[in-house]
């Protein structure tokens, strides 16, 4: 089931619909870092690359992960990989 949450963003107002889990964990990032979820929400808005529900599961993803680039976690763009013979 997607929760879906609402954000102003650059003075737009916009929704996203993200399932539960990913909301805590966002939740969670956020107050790690004494921020309103709002606040992150534009932070990561400000930094993506791809559609804002993806560029926060992404987030969300890295988090849980332990990874700490902030760009890496907002992009769907990755090293290409070196092809071993």
């Amino acid at each position: 089931m997607l929760v879906k949450r609402s954000f102003t963003i650059q003075g737009h107002r916009t929704s996203v619909a993200l399932e539960p889990a990913f909301w805590d964990a966002l939740a969670s990032a956020a107050g790690s870092r004494a921020l309103p979820l709002a606040a992150l929400v534009t932070h990561i808005d400000t930094a993506r690359t791809v559609p804002l529900a993806s560029a926060l599961r992404l987030f969300a993803l890295a988090e849980a992960q332990g990874k700490n680039n902030f760009q890496a976690a907002t992009s769907s763009t990755t090293p290409s990989a070196e092809t071993t013979p």
